[in-house]
């Protein structure tokens, strides 16, 4: 197909310039014909390429973009404009986004800080779980095809390889063979599984290994029998490449690249998490290994890939309210311990019917509190202290399965630190105390419960406190 010339007009568009000429598409920057008419951004149409050539996948792909990225929403994706007649000529215009795409920050000379690294896979997990949230999974997770704004947030591209949970799957019905890029694809896509979540995680992985290490994991295979090898093979520690890669982040690069789905993250919320709490990475033997896997571990994998039988996760939204991330906001001063117990009640019953959750503890200290506090107390020590308190809260519950984490925050407004931090780690509910303020009162004081209710992003669940403490009436002040 021939590159339309800058002027060229299509259905009430004129063409601009040409950004992109792909191995399935030719992408140009276009305007409105009539100068009257604006969207108010900048566009971008693409027009997939179907010469005698070209492989049936492009069309079929054009036909799954068409089908999902009007029904996408939110800041993580280009906002759909309008598409073309596909049998006269097919062209998807949507919104065009300025920006980098992770292939910049591949192909840079140097590599990477670890700092940088964490900052983009974070960027990239956000809009995963954005799309996970809308029951779509990408399944062409790359560098090119990630996108990172002036404001470091992430936009996906492409969408012609994607799944959404309540439309036909065309490329499984009409492929009938794995669909993907070699290096990113999951083991399951290998074998013909679409539409698990998990296996956007996978493709973060590979992207973190290679922004880390300059190295693919399981390097550009070209056939079907090099792609298998990743069903049962673990990719050299990225350690072993870089001395200075730290324990945290190999710990969460392994585990995105898990053979098995059901061993990596449960949601790209949860990935996210991590990486933008690498202080409280569990480390495992994972993050540790300095050698590649043994040959005898790689075999017994083998085996059992051989005789294993993948299946569809549940749908992407509902995988991922079946794994939330819960929040509790534990007092640090003037709390009773009738409500400590009744928020530690409150926690128990939620993790003990959602397998999998994830629990952050947090506390929030005001800038008087840490300023007044002893001389002799450093801020560093004050932070441990209430960390330890956190610990000691949590004591009383069976964290067995789930990954907890404790977290002192410094606000002069608790409501609004409680809910900025929900709001930015994905909490599907939080937990905190009542009011003890009676119903009078609490017509003209906004309280913090209150304001946390009326604000959070998330279900939030207000915990009273109950017998037998409540005759105790004694202060939590450390």
């Amino acid at each position: 197909m021939k590159l339309l010339a800058a002027g060229t007009e299509i259905d009430g568009f004129r063409v601009v310039d040409c950004i992109h000429a792909g191995g399935m598409a030719h992408i140009y920057a276009v305007e409105y014909a009539q100068a009257d008419r604006s969207p108010g951004f900048p566009m971008a149409m693409k027009i997939p390429r179907m010469t005698a050539g070209d492989g049936a996948e492009n069309i079929v792909s054009f036909e799954v973009e068409l089908q999902i990225l009007p029904v996408l929403s939110g800041p993580h994706v280009p906002r759909f404009v309008a598409a073309g007649d596909l049998v006269r000529l097919p062209f998807l215009v949507m919104e065009y986004i300025p920006g980098q795409t992770l292939q910049h920050w591949v192909d840079a000379p140097e590599r990477c800080d670890t700092s940088t690294i964490a900052r983009l896979g974070a960027a990239t997990a956000h809009a995963a779980h954005s799309l996970h949230q809308q029951n779509v999974c990408h399944l062409d997770l790359k560098p090119a095809n990630v996108l990172i704004k002036a404001d470091g947030n992430a936009v996906l591209l492409d969408f012609g390889l994607s799944c959404h949970a309540h439309y036909p799957d065309l490329l499984a019905e009409e492929m009938r063979q794995a669909v993907g890029s070699p290096a990113w694809i999951a083991p399951e896509q290998v074998v013909g599984v679409r539409g698990d979540p998990r296996s956007d995680i996978f493709a973060i992985g590979v992207m973190l290994y290679e922004l880390a290490t300059g190295e693919l994991p399981f390097g550009a295979p070209t056939t079907r029998g090099g792609m298998r090898q990743r069903l049962w093979m673990t990719p050299a520690p990225p350690r072993k490449h870089r001395a200075d890669i730290p324990p945290w982040l190999q710990e969460i690069i392994l585990r995105c690249l898990e053979p098995e789905a059901s061993h990596r993250y449960p949601s790209a919320a949860h990935l996210a998490f991590d990486l933008a709490h690498p202080d409280q990475v569990l480390i495992t033997e994972r993050g540790e290994r300095t050698q590649g896997t043994s040959l005898r571990t790689h075999l017994r994998r083998w085996l059992r890939a051989a005789g294993m039988h993948y299946t569809p996760s549940p749908l992407p939204a509902q995988q991922i309210e079946e794994t939330p991330i819960l929040m509790v906001a534990v007092p640090h001063a003037g709390v009773t311990d009738a409500t400590l117990y009744s928020l530690r009640q409150a926690v128990a019953r939620s993790l003990g019917i959602r397998p999998g959750a994830r629990l952050a503890c947090v506390t929030v200290l005001s800038p008087s509190a840490s300023s007044t506090s002893s001389h002799d107390r450093s801020e560093t020590t004050l932070h441990r202290h209430h960390i330890a308190r956190l610990r000691q809260w949590a004591q009383g519950l069976d964290l067995s399965g789930h990954h907890v984490s404790y977290h002192v925050l410094e606000s002069g407004d608790v409501a609004h630190a409680l809910v900025r931090y929900a709001a930015s780690n994905h909490v599907s509910m939080m937990i905190l105390g009542a009011a003890t303020h009676g119903l009078q009162t609490q017509r003209f004081i906004a309280t913090v419960p209150m304001r946390v209710a009326r604000d959070a992003p998330c279900t939030v669940i207000l915990v009273k406190q109950a017998l037998p403490f409540e005759q105790l009436g004694e202060s939590f002040t450390g």
